[in-house]
């Protein structure tokens, strides 16, 4: 599965394959920590709201230069697993080709192997985000 992904993301899927369930809660808590700001030009009321997340999450794609595709998320501190999964698309996408994120395969979550310990319906988030953003792009 790594091989159909960008490298920032398949390093980040074989970490957190490479690691016990409860280091992998772990990391994507460390992962929450590392969302970047938003820059001063975009604000919540901007963005796009993913509302299959159980947490309110904001995205923005720019993509003006389909070479180097820009990914924007916005999700409350209170909200470490939301923030985690934007974090992993942030880190792993940002900066891409658009080829190479509608390359991603829709599933890609399940490599990260937390299924075992978050709930479904926060992975259907993560899986959201990702149609969200590869939809902005097919546009």
């Amino acid at each position: 599965m790594t091989s159909a992904l960008p490298e920032p993301l398949a390093e980040i899927v074989d970490d957190f394959a490479a690691v016990g369930e409860s280091d992998r809660v772990t990391m994507l808590v460390e992962f929450s920590r590392d969302l970047p700001p938003l820059p001063e030009h975009l604000q919540t009321a901007a963005m796009e709201p993913v509302p299959e997340c159980q947490s309110p999450l904001f995205l923005d794609v720019d993509a003006a230069d389909r070479e180097h595709v820009r990914l924007y998320f916005s999700a409350p501190e209170e909200a470490p697993t939301t923030r985690g999964f934007a974090a992993i698309l942030a880190a792993g996408l940002d900066g891409r080709s658009a080829d190479e994120i509608l390359g991603v395969p829709d599933d890609f979550y399940s490599a990260l192997r937390l299924d075992t310990v978050v709930s479904p319906l926060r992975l259907r988030g993560m899986s959201a985000m990702l149609a969200r953003i590869k939809r902005r792009l097919s546009a």
